[in-house]
């Protein structure tokens, strides 16, 4: 106890006069956790929010799937098993989104906004397509290999 209260009452300025630069945000040091998917010839990247969803989805990694197409805006796959359903329910989406639709269970990434709501229960978001989602826009089914791209 005399440590801990000995370091908050240290004079923490520099030999200038000033406060030396405040400590980095623990949170800030979490490694960003990225997918990999591969569509057809086509590499996209997606980065990954941080949530026990999120955490039991990469779990399951690496995964082909077969993804449907749903209303052209989106293609989904069954996953495995259920995942953790901890994460913040929305009843709306973006274009790029990687969601998770627990009824399923169903991942889905949205590539086009039809502006309708998604129903009860909702998505819990899990990542983003970094850049080039337009390539699921296609016709029908399509394969997708998803991997971790590096450990977290």
């Amino acid at each position: 106890m005399v440590l801990v209260h000995a370091g908050c009452s240290a004079d923490t300025r520099t030999g200038n006069g000033t406060a030396p630069n405040p400590p980095t945000n623990a949170s800030a040091l979490k490694p960003v956790m990225k997918i990999r998917l591969k569509i057809q010839g086509k590499v996209l990247t997606a980065t990954l929010v941080d949530s026990k969803t999120t955490r039991d989805f990469v779990s399951l990694l690496p995964l082909t799937l077969t993804m449907k197409d749903l209303f052209g805006r989106e293609k989904f796959a069954h996953l495995p098993r259920a995942i953790s359903e901890e994460g913040k329910r929305t009843h709306n989406y973006e274009i790029g989104q990687v969601a998770y639709w627990s009824p399923g269970p169903d991942v889905a990434v949205f590539y086009r906004n039809d502006g309708e709501k998604i129903p009860n229960p909702g998505i819990i978001i899990i990542g983003k397509i970094d850049s080039g989602v337009e390539a699921l826009d296609l016709v029908g089914s399509i394969k997708v290999a998803v991997e971790l791209v590096s450990p977290p």
